[in-house]
């Protein structure tokens, strides 16, 4: 009796395994359907797409970081949803609203703590990454009236199990510390510059540089060295410069750091603004065809992609990093939203929203090498940023 059952137990194994071959992770990565609410999940090997995941809400200003082992994705949904989404069954494994408008979020070092930035009810909250049982929850500073609390941006891990943000209608960025355990250690740092709108952290996880809607400059605070407080920096960027309506809010990734500069987008403006990494200077300020959004740097450093705000959201331009020339005007199609480059930089992957598709160049010849049909997509996100400090 027990050998037939044995048998039988090996068939079905075998035939679970046919129908779901064996896969890694590592090149696996995720699309957001912003219209449908829906995660497609594709692969850079071939190119190809794998599934498409539904229910996962409101995506209209979705984010996505990774578990440790590149198996699940974490969405940060524009409703207040936090769905963790497992790559390899191709479904949702657990799914929470946590809040009322969500724009972002990250993981711990350790991959055990996601902390999510809420503008509503205004600051974040922090769960269990294995099973999204909430942890901790730390309102805003609430605003003078009393109406709401702030809202919340530019949420990033950083070494040390600690996370940073900043809150824009205070004007204030926040450091918590989750190094002692689940109680978090809370450092503030007060009149930081006007509305900070998204931060950068640069690659080795020491500096946190928040960009300032409300004033022409960005905040920089040196995370070994807390003590001493916020430094500003590009202080009056835009003097004598026409600011122009700003149609969409730039992005900060730490992408942007490539080598010893740093380039970030002016807001307002259609410039690309360059600081030498070390001192912080501006060094200089690249004119391009419209208002930046992702100012993204090839892995190697030698190639920087910019895609704009409407009206020019559908051209991309491509500027060499060492003479900051334009090399590239590309049309890939209408609004581009988002750039995602594989690990290593052999692929540069792009979001037509209005096109109903992914793009696939070649960032070393220039050359389109696939188009993906999705809907309405715009987030694009590699497993590989598990591994990448602030991404």
């Amino acid at each position: 009796m027990i050998r037939p059952f044995l048998l039988l137990a090996a068939a079905g194994l075998l035939a679970a395994c046919a129908q779901q071959p064996l896969r890694g992770t590592g090149d696996l990565g995720v699309v957001v359907e912003r219209a449908t609410g829906s995660l497609q999940i594709i692969e850079s090997t071939n190119q190809s797409q794998l599934a498409r995941v539904d229910g996962l809400g409101d995506l209209s200003h979705a984010s996505v970081v990774f578990s440790r082992d590149q198996r699940y994705a974490y969405v940060f949904g524009r409703d207040g949803g936090l769905t963790k989404v497992d790559l390899l069954r191709q479904r949702i494994d657990r799914r929470v609203i946590q809040g009322g408008n969500s724009i972002g979020g990250a993981i711990s070092q350790d991959g055990t703590l996601i902390a999510v930035g809420n503008y509503e009810p205004g600051g974040v909250k922090v769960f269990d990454a294995n099973t999204l049982e909430l942890v901790a929850d730390i309102p805003a500073t609430p605003l003078a009236d009393g109406s709401r609390n702030a809202r919340v941006v530019g949420v990033i891990d950083v070494p040390g199990r600690r996370f940073i943000y900043s809150l824009f209608d205070t004007d204030e960025t926040w450091l918590l510390d989750f190094s002692q355990g689940n109680e978090p250690q809370i450092t503030r740092f007060e009149g930081i510059g006007r509305q900070p709108y998204d931060a950068l952290l640069t690659p080795e996880g020491r500096y946190y540089i928040a960009g300032l809607f409300g004033e022409d400059g960005m905040a920089k605070i040196d995370l070994w060295h807390p003590e001493r407080g916020v430094e500003r920096i590009l202080d009056g960027y835009g003097r004598g410069q026409q600011k122009l309506p700003v149609y969409k809010m730039p992005h900060l990734e730490g992408w942007t750091v490539a080598g010893n500069q740093t380039f970030v987008p002016a807001v307002g403006q259609h410039r690309v603004l360059v600081m030498d990494s070390q001192n912080w200077q501006q060094t200089a300020a690249i004119d391009v065809a419209g208002q930046p959004i992702f100012v993204m740097a090839r892995p190697d450093a030698r190639q920087i992609w910019v895609n704009f705000a409407h009206p020019d959201n559908g051209k991309v331009q491509v500027i060499d990093s060492e003479t900051h020339e334009i090399i590239a005007d590309l049309e890939p199609g209408p609004a581009v939203l988002h750039m995602e480059f594989t690990a290593r930089g052999d692929q540069l992957w792009l979001s037509v929203r209005d096109g109903e598709e992914i793009q696939v160049w070649d960032p070393y010849t220039l050359k389109l090498l696939k188009r993906l049909p999705a809907h309405s997509p715009s987030g694009i996100f590699f497993s590989s940023r598990a591994h990448e400090t602030g991404l």
